[in-house]
């Protein structure tokens, strides 16, 4: 789930996240990712990004769009466009963190 709330009505959010992050805060630099929404949705706060990602599963509405968070049906050879993964590269010198965010098409 994700460390922030992106659509309470959802349940896009985690309840005791406000605690964890304080938690975080003293650190230079955090990357928080997660995955659940099955979409990219960023930000950036203070030291702390936030990341999701797309799903290898299947796609799912943006925030509020729809009736809920469930299977989007679109076309077969829409598909692969709209899943994917996300890959994380560590540099230690000078300390890096840098996301890809690819799709399956």
């Amino acid at each position: 789930m994700p460390m922030w709330t992106i659509y309470q009505p959802w349940g896009w959010g985690t309840g005791d996240a406000g605690e964890a992050i304080e938690a975080l805060k003293r650190f230079g630099s955090v990357t928080i990712l997660n995955g659940h929404i099955h979409q990219i949705v960023s930000k950036v706060e203070g030291n702390i990004t936030f990341h999701t990602a797309r799903s290898t599963a299947y796609p799912q509405p943006t925030a509020g769009n729809g009736a809920g968070p469930t299977p989007l049906t679109v076309p077969s050879d829409q598909l692969p466009a709209m899943l994917g993964m996300t890959s994380i590269k560590i540099m230690q010198h000078p300390l890096h963190t840098a996301l890809a965010d690819t799709t399956l098409a």
